[in-house]
């Protein structure tokens, strides 16, 4: 099998969504919710003129939860009535209404953009209170108190750690060639507040945050050749850490976000996985072989790395230790096309994306048990995986109805979702670390 070949589809496969992303507003479409989702009333916390005002924290902690695809909200239109405390719910009449559970509270404003929001989480059918918390936030922090209430009711009925506080990476590329604009954004994990954190002319690709979410590496083409910079998000600081000749790619930090797995080529175009020691700049060579080794991702304790690689005839996923002489080893051997493996923060599967009937799919493995393969879903151009910090649910780029998309699923595959922006393209997301 021709080794350019290879090369060539790996990258363009890396590369086969450039999507658009500045300024766009998102919907987060349900495509396939879980059949029992567990019924939810979400009460206003406000007034709707107040809400108006300042910012409904309710409705986002219902949509929030909604678009989880684990739950089933209830509609404002069909609450019989609106109480703001514990004391003042009639439990029989929101059984009735066929709800498990319900989420009330109020916000209070001083009168200078400062406001305290109280809210409490009660078991419909015990009458249990479950949660009562108050948070203090400023109007530009209302969205963020509303994902956190929404994690904190999450985690408490489903016994997961929520994930909607968190944020997401991804590249955006606007207009056609030759005047392309290449962003990278970051925004947080439903679309919204996206901030560009670098833009070039040239291509930017395969951003990946440092463990604790303080950082971006990326590869950018900015000097027409694929250098990997680590950038800063509080300050913008960015250091060029990677400027080999040759190729530049696949930036991974390690769990202790003191080394770097990368991909950089010999002098007769052969790619191979090094570690580089971003303190001393110094580079060890993981892999040694003819075949195309590419997409480092390390094992959570930071001894070993999971890539892909031809070297068997055609894309498939290996282990290796880091440490000299470790041998890799073959963990795929379903279908001839498993490649882009990332790792679950508990280290108990693997995504990856694989072709099934000609599609390129995102699948799992089960890493603790029989190495069972799960595939999740079903479209035509499935790529990029990363997990969510709580592990809960992955996302990744598609195509739907012709346009580049964010999507999302569940690690067991029965809920999916699409994260579609209202001006285009959009490609490579990640997932930030909590």
């Amino acid at each position: 099998m021709n080794k350019q070949l290879i090369c060539l589809a790996l990258l363009a496969l890396s590369l086969a969504c450039p999507w658009r992303a500045h300024g766009s507003e998102f919907v987060v479409e349900v495509t396939k919710g879980q059949t029992e989702a567990i019924p939810l009333a979400v009460v206003p916390f406000t007034s709707a003129e107040m809400a108006a005002a300042s910012f409904d924290v309710a409705q986002l902690v219902s949509d929030d939860l909604a678009r989880s695809g684990r739950f089933r909200t209830m509609d404002r239109k069909d609450m019989i009535e609106q109480p703001h405390s514990g004391a003042n719910i009639a439990f029989d009449d929101w059984r009735r209404l066929n709800n498990d559970y319900i989420v009330v509270g109020s916000m209070q404003s001083d009168g200078t953009d400062h406001y305290s929001i109280t809210y409490e989480l009660y078991n419909v059918l015990t009458k249990q209170r479950l949660l009562g918390f108050q948070i203090a936030s400023n109007r530009p922090g209302l969205r963020s108190a509303a994902h956190q209430i929404a994690d904190a009711v999450f985690e408490k009925i489903l016994g997961i750690r929520g994930a909607f506080s968190t944020r997401i990476a991804y590249i955006s590329v606007l207009g056609q060639l030759p005047n392309r604009n290449y962003q990278l954004i970051v925004a947080d994990a439903d679309g919204e507040n996206p901030h560009v954190v670098m833009q070039s002319r040239e291509p930017l690709m395969s951003p990946s945050w440092s463990p604790d979410g303080q950082r971006l590496a990326y590869v950018s083409f900015e000097d027409r050749l694929p250098s990997i910079y680590t950038q800063t998000l509080k300050t913008g600081e960015r250091q060029r850490v990677s400027a080999h000749a040759g190729v530049n790619q696949a930036p991974a930090w390690s769990p202790d976000g003191k080394k770097m797995a990368l991909v950089l080529s010999t002098r007769d175009g052969n790619l191979d996985v090094y570690v580089l020691d971003l303190t001393t700049q110094l580079l060890s060579r993981i892999t040694d072989d003819p075949g195309i080794d590419t997409e480092p991702q390390w094992s959570k304790d930071g001894q070993n790395l999971y890539f892909t690689s031809d070297r068997a005839g055609g894309p498939q996923i290996y282990k290796v230790g880091i440490k000299p002489g470790d041998k890799p080893r073959r963990l795929t051997f379903q279908g001839s096309y498993n490649a882009m493996p990332h790792l679950s923060p508990d280290e108990s599967q693997m995504s990856f994306v694989t072709q099934e009937d000609g599609a390129y799919r995102i699948a799992t493995m089960d890493l603790r048990g029989r190495g069972e393969v799960q595939v999740l879903t079903k479209g035509h151009l499935d790529i990029s995986p990363s997990y969510a910090p709580n592990g809960a649910v992955l996302i990744y780029g598609t195509r739907d109805r012709g346009r580049g998309v964010l999507a999302l699923v569940s690690a067991d595959g029965r809920v999916q979702q699409r994260l579609v922006s209202s001006e285009g393209e959009l490609q490579a997301p990640v997932w930030a670390p909590f």
